[in-house]
């Protein structure tokens, strides 16, 4: 795969086209249209226009396809999530805010690639658990802004870790709905979730 560039402060709204090598691009299309279960090695191999032995040379098998698109995914996920929060400055309600916009935006221009979670139930459990603890910074950097908006009396949550957790399963839900060519664009949909975010973590200011 080809690696992606590090997203800056200034550029982690910027959604360029995703560059993946042939395998990883199929793979990504087929399991978004099939499944996991339903997309076989054969039809891989097909689609990329290789035999199955030559795309066995690049991957195990079929499993760590998925689970190279999906480290790929939370992995470019958290390095914009970070970026946005740099970007909002010392204010912890712009920072709380700018993270959940770099989510919902990842969810919706990368709605496809983020749909992807769902097929974590077919990994073992050695890749399973390894990629949730990748998958665990994200929850994280969210809890530490959700504090940190406590401690500086601008939030006013009562359980902050299971405010995140549930916060996190309404934003990650997005790419399962989200169409790029439907009624609303990535910006508005982002809009609306940042409002309803800060308001399940109390900022009262919202309302």
């Amino acid at each position: 795969m080809t690696a992606q560039p590090e997203i800056k402060a200034a550029d982690w709204r910027v959604f360029e086209q995703l560059r993946y090598d042939p395998i990883l691009e199929h793979a990504l299309e087929a399991f978004s249209e099939n499944g996991f279960h339903g997309t076989t090695v054969r039809d891989l191999a097909r689609r990329v226009g290789v035999t199955v032995p030559a795309l066995y040379y690049h991957f195990e098998n079929k499993e760590a396809v998925l689970v190279t698109l999906l480290d790929a995914a939370v992995l470019d996920l958290i390095d914009r999530v970070l970026a946005a929060v740099a970007d909002g400055g010392a204010d912890p309600v712009a920072r709380f805010s700018n993270a959940v916009e770099a989510i919902v935006l990842n969810m919706t221009f990368r709605a496809m690639r983020s749909g992807l979670d769902s097929e974590l139930r077919h990994v073992s459990f050695e890749n399973r658990r390894t990629y949730a603890a990748t998958r665990k910074r994200l929850e994280l950097i969210m809890l530490d802004l959700v504090r940190e908006g406590a401690e500086a009396g601008v939030f006013d949550v009562d359980d902050a870790e299971e405010t995140v957790r549930a916060m996190l399963g309404m934003l990650q839900s997005i790419a399962r709905w989200y169409q790029l060519d439907g009624p609303l664009t990535p910006a508005q949909v982002a809009d609306r979730y940042i409002v309803i975010a800060l308001r399940i973590v109390g900022n009262h200011a919202t309302t």
